[in-house]
């Protein structure tokens, strides 16, 4: 069955640039951004992965841990990462899973379960299903999935704001409009009363019985 949101994230071990990695240990009770990449050494991925290690301080202060996997050797994940501090001014300072038996990429759907072999000899192309982020919860729970296409890269400031949104709704009965930005305005959810709204949301607006809108809670 294909992963859905609110399923729980699979667990795994796998090899890691960290070592061996047991995923819900290591997650433990933090946010986690699970990003994926086809091959090492793609010109794409080496950007993104660069630019997820300059946002570390934004990571560490939503309390997010990052995890990066590629199919290929860890070894290989090594000298790639001569690479990216080379080009783009920071190496990954988080682990990158070595993925060779394509295990967790099947176990996460990213390649068929049929899929046979490992990585040896596949290409980029053969792996270009293996471009996603999950974002998981501290419940372990899958509250995000994105696939991008390889010509693409990612917008890891849309995964910031989100992290932000989810944050943010996890702790209070809002939600967060189009566009929403940290400190905007934001959405009063259905299941608050127009009374109960009064004591949680002084001074809220109605546009519609459906649509009441709020400031930042505090």
């Amino acid at each position: 069955m294909p992963l859905s949101i609110n399923d729980i994230a699979p667990d795994f071990t796998a090899a890691s640039t960290e070592g061996p990695l047991h995923f819900h240990e290591w997650a433990g009770d933090k946010w986690v951004v699970f990003f994926s990449h086809p091959k090492d050494f793609t010109p794409v991925c080496t950007t993104e992965l660069g630019t997820v290690a300059r946002l570390k301080p934004e990571w560490d202060k939503r309390g997010v841990k990052v995890l990066g996997l590629s199919v290929d050797p860890v070894e290989n994940h090594t000298k790639w990462a001569a690479d990216i501090q080379e080009t783009q001014g920071t190496a990954p300072n988080y682990p990158m899973i070595g993925d060779t038996d394509l295990k967790v990429s099947k176990l996460y759907g990213m390649l068929p379960a049929d899929t046979e072999g490992g990585s040896e000899g596949r290409t980029p192309a053969n792996n270009a299903t293996v471009r996603n982020v999950f974002i998981i919860g501290p419940d372990k729970r899958i509250k995000l999935m994105l696939i991008y296409p390889m010509t693409t890269g990612r917008n890891f400031d849309e995964i910031l704001r989100v992290i932000d949104s989810m944050q943010l709704t996890a702790k209070h009965k809002v939600a967060t409009p189009s566009d929403w930005k940290q400190g905007g305005d934001v959405i009063i959810t259905g299941a608050v009363s127009d009374e109960e709204a009064k004591s949680l949301f002084p001074g809220y607006k109605t546009h519609k019985p459906y649509l009441r809108t709020t400031t930042h809670p505090k």
